[in-house]
């Protein structure tokens, strides 16, 4: 059994099937040719909080663990465990992925849960710690 960080293969099913929904779902919401990364929290296809930064805005490792952990209160408050998941317009890593990583571990600790953090895209999901994730070519069905 993986003891680091993140997501590991095996995925349970019902975890593959909500990933590849929040990817189906922001590829036919996002329809914006550029758009900024925007954090979500919450139940893909359910109940989720989103919050996105200016482009200007430059956060830090504590504002940003600050957001996440208010984010997930609205859910821990009524025993439910939230995904968290940064949809993207790029493929592949970068350095936001990183940071909002590092602040979801941060807020795990603080918060006494296991938070799991991946990047979606349209096309995929990944998960920066571990490095699991899916790709598709085209994402299809329900």
């Amino acid at each position: 059994m993986p003891s680091g960080p993140g997501l590991h293969e095996p995925l349970p099913t019902l975890l593959q099937r909500v990933l590849r929904g929040a990817v189906r779902d922001h590829a036919q919401a996002e329809r914006r040719r550029c758009y900024p990364p925007v954090l979500h929290v919450g139940i893909p296809r359910g109940e989720q909080r989103s919050f996105e930064a200016a482009p200007e805005e430059r956060l830090d490792l504590a504002l940003r663990t600050e957001v996440v952990e208010a984010m997930a209160r609205l859910f821990l408050d009524r025993e439910q465990v939230p995904l968290v998941w940064l949809t993207r317009m790029t493929e592949g890593p970068d350095t936001e992925d990183l940071a909002w990583a590092a602040a979801v571990g941060a807020a795990s600790g603080e918060l006494g849960v296991r938070l799991d953090l991946v990047v979606v895209t349209r096309r995929a999901w990944h998960d920066p710690r571990s490095g699991a994730g899916r790709s598709w070519s085209r994402v299809r069905g329900g």
